[in-house]
Order: C-alpha cells, then structure tokens, then sequence
C-alpha cells in the first residue's frame, strides 16, 4: 500500500468493496432488520476512525470483527437498565411473581438442555467455548491459557457453537446430541486438541 494513499480512497477499496457481504452478515446476525442499515454505518465510522490512526493490515476481517464487537456491544446495553434512568425500581413495573410456573419449568429445562449440550462438547472445544463466551476472555488470552494458536480458538469456538445450536435448536435434540458425541469421540481417537 502506498504511504501517499488517502484514507478515503483506502476506504473505498478495502471496505466499502464489501459492503454486500456485510449486510448479509448483518442481516443473518441482527435481530432486528430496521436496524441494519444504522448498524453498518457505525460500523463503517469505527473502521475510518481506526484507520486513521493505522490501517489494519487485513481490511475485511478487521471490518467483520468490528461488525462483530459493535453487535455484542450493543446487544450488551441493551439488556442493561440503568438505574438513573428509571429513577424509581418501581416503574420498572417487573414482577418475579409474574413468572407461571409453566414459564419456570421451561426455562429449568432450558437450562438443563444447555448443560448437557455444553457437557457433550470436546473437552478443548468445551473449555475454549466457556472462558470466551461465559468467562469473556479475549482470544489471544484463551489460546494462551489452552496452549494452542487463536485460529484452533476460533475453530473450537465455531465448532462449540455450531454443536450447541444443533442441540438446542433442532427439533430432533437427539440427533445433535449424537452429533456432539460422534464429534467428541472422532477427536478422542484422533488425538485431536
């Protein structure tokens, strides 16, 4: 890349040229479609203001993994409530007592499907799933504490998180709790990390 290069033309070439792929991304990821449109932009103001302190050296991947943040990021504030802007915990108007006892009972059966599925996964699968999505860790910290490089993180994440949505989400669990025992025994008889 030439030192001399705008930043705007920079942008053009190296991402804007994938705009089509990040909508889609976005649109496959985002809950709510209204919002995609907003989302890129921000996206795109992040990547021109990181960019204009030093360009990344792989353009598209930094553009999907600032997708990627901005979305956890958003979807983190929107779970949370301040208190200062409710003022009163009484305008929240949030019964516990609301909650059925058919509504209770899913959400324990809920739970324990998640136990089991996350049980079934490859014990370095399993680990590199817990300390990035429970625990949060960066990837780089995760690889260091598994011994392995942060692409066998990122692949055992993928991984995890295809086998848990399989277990949780298809109608036939016990298909995907055969998938996940298949896959953990292939890699027990491989040796596989």
């Amino acid at each position: 890349m030439d030192e001399r290069e705008s930043l705007d033309t920079w942008f053009k070439r190296e991402i804007l040229a994938h705009e089509q792929a990040l909508v889609r991304y976005l649109a496959r990821m985002w809950p709510n479609r209204q919002e995609i449109y907003d989302l890129r932009q921000d996206i795109y103001v992040r990547v021109y203001e990181a960019a204009a302190k030093s360009r990344p050296m792989w353009a598209k991947s930094f553009l999907f993994t600032t997708a990627r943040h901005l979305m956890t990021d958003r979807m983190r504030r929107k779970r949370i409530v301040a208190i200062d802007a409710v003022g009163d915990l009484d305008a929240l108007n949030v019964m516990v007592e609301d909650i059925s006892p058919e509504q209770r009972t899913s959400a324990h059966q809920e739970l324990r499907r998640l136990a089991e599925a996350i049980d079934l996964l490859p014990p370095k699968c399993r680990e590199a799933v817990w300390l990035r999505r429970v625990d949060d860790l960066p990837q780089k910290e995760v690889a260091a504490r598994l011994g392995i490089t942060e692409k066998v993180v990122e692949k055992h994440v993928m991984k995890g998180m295809k086998l848990l949505a399989a277990a949780l989400f298809n109608s036939d669990s016990s298909t995907a709790t055969d998938a996940a025992k298949s896959s953990a025994n292939t890699e027990a008889q491989h040796g596989k990390p």
